[in-house]
């Protein structure tokens, strides 16, 4: 159980234990525009729009993730994001 759980959240790039990382910059833009959301919650477009953005970024933050993510940890995280992502935004 021990080798699993160290294949599983070892960095392939450094060696360490990597559950949670510094954010990139889609990452940082989808927390600005999830803030902005929170601080000003409107019904007109500038709430869709940054809806979409909070969206469609977390959908490229959680690919990126699949694609370049340091261990098998983060790939199976960015997975859950876009699989979340895409059953929310089916009616």
């Amino acid at each position: 159980m021990r080798r699993l759980l160290d294949w599983f959240f070892r960095s392939r790039d450094t060696g360490a234990i990597t559950i949670a990382q510094w954010p990139n910059l889609v990452l940082w833009i989808v927390i600005v525009a999830g803030l902005l959301l929170w601080i000003w919650p409107s019904q007109g477009s500038a709430s869709f729009v940054l809806t979409m953005v909070v969206k469609g970024g977390l959908v490229i933050w959680g690919a990126d993730e699949i694609i370049r993510g340091v261990n098998p940890w983060r790939r199976c995280l960015g997975a859950a994001v876009v699989v979340y992502e895409v059953i929310t935004l089916v009616p």
